[in-house]
């Protein structure tokens, strides 16, 4: 039955499946100590279902199997993976000047918790039929309470980096995890072990030092939080460290030596958007509420909303703009959403200090 689920997952375009058990997760306790040391900033979900997390069982009673899925998002051209690649050039070094923002690889696709929803409500009810008439499942891709990097690693899907993201070892860590929890019983798949050994390339490549320990991540810090989960303004000292980017950061990601094993996914090729591979800055800064919605429907981006989103262009233009688009951040600073001035007044004073 287990191989006929994994063919099955396979067939709808999923690059891995594995199986563990509905047992709690072993991080369990260092999660809730996370929780206390408030290292999770402002993302108060993770507290409110915290108890469901480490306790599978209130998510799903009965349930007795965890079916975990993978999904790739490297893309063709960017598998150029030696120490010093990274998806998003610009966004690691980018130019002194520079109007082009960097986006987080994962974003530049369509919303991927549609894409792979669609396939695991899919693969869910085919669970369901295989079971008897009372086999319940629940899937999630990214959003349900679950320490899904736990059950992956579980699984045998992919060792927890030093980066606390999932690495697999025929995919590298350009990876969406997707878990199915069912009470159906499946044979569990032998666990990962975490292969990481001496490299720190990822700590090291950290622009706001979050992680801050092999293993440990100060989401606070995390520029994927300042620019994504974060909703208020972004600390003074860490806006030079964003650089240009301008939603989410990949460069703990992209230095991961495992990534000569990525290959282009089968579900996400079809879904890229590359019109958000090096999109101008000013172009963005202009957008009205209408236009936002627009231009990023159906992606990840719109999660972040215009006051996020053109919060952190200001920051990023303030970081590599030059004078011309002075004109651009005074409209900007005329904003009636305040967030959106502040930050684009700050940027302002950034580029003059430079260059006049």
């Amino acid at each position: 039955m287990k191989e006929v689920i994994r063919q099955r997952a396979l067939e709808l375009g999923f690059d891995d499946c594995r199986f563990t058990t509905a047992e709690a997760p072993e991080s369990a306790a260092p999660f809730q100590d996370w929780l206390r040391a408030r290292r999770h900033g402002e993302m108060a979900y993770l507290e409110r279902n915290a108890d469901k997390r480490i306790n599978p069982q209130r998510v799903l009673p009965g349930a007795r199997s965890v079916i975990c899925l993978a999904a790739s998002y490297a893309q063709r051209d960017e598998w150029r993976v030696t120490s010093d690649a990274n998806c998003a050039p610009e966004s690691r070094h980018p130019s002194p000047v520079t109007r082009h923002a960097a986006i987080a690889c994962y974003a530049r696709f369509d919303d991927y918790h549609a894409v792979l929803g669609k396939h695991l409500k899919t693969l869910a009810g085919f669970v369901n039929q295989l079971g008897s008439g009372d086999t319940r499942s629940l899937w999630y891709v990214d959003t349900g309470p679950v320490l899904e990097r736990d059950f992956a690693q579980r699984a045998g899907l992919g060792f927890i980096g030093k980066h606390t993201n999932v690495i697999s070892r025929k995919l590298g860590n350009w990876i969406f995890l997707a878990e199915i929890l069912t009470t159906l019983e499946l044979e569990a798949d032998a666990p990962e072990k975490n292969r990481c050994g001496s490299c720190t390339q990822c700590i090291a490549a950290c622009p706001t030092k979050a992680i801050t320990a092999p293993f440990q991540l100060d989401a606070r810090l995390c520029i994927s939080y300042l620019t994504i989960e974060l909703k208020g303004p972004i600390l003074f000292e860490l806006r030079p460290a964003i650089g240009n980017r301008i939603y989410g950061c990949d460069d703990c990601l992209a230095v991961c030596p495992w990534n000569r094993f990525a290959r282009e996914g089968n579900l996400m090729k079809a879904h890229a958007r590359p019109d958000l591979a090096t999109p101008d800055l000013v172009e963005l800064l202009q957008l009205d509420e209408a236009g936002f919605k627009a231009r990023f429907v159906g992606t990840p981006m719109l999660r972040a909303k215009r006051r996020g989103l053109l919060r952190n262009i200001c920051v990023a233009l303030g970081n590599v703009g030059d004078e011309s688009v002075l004109p651009a951040l005074q409209r900007a600073s005329y904003d009636g959403e305040p967030l959106i001035a502040e930050h684009a007044r700050w940027a302002i004073g950034q580029i003059e200090s430079r260059f006049r």
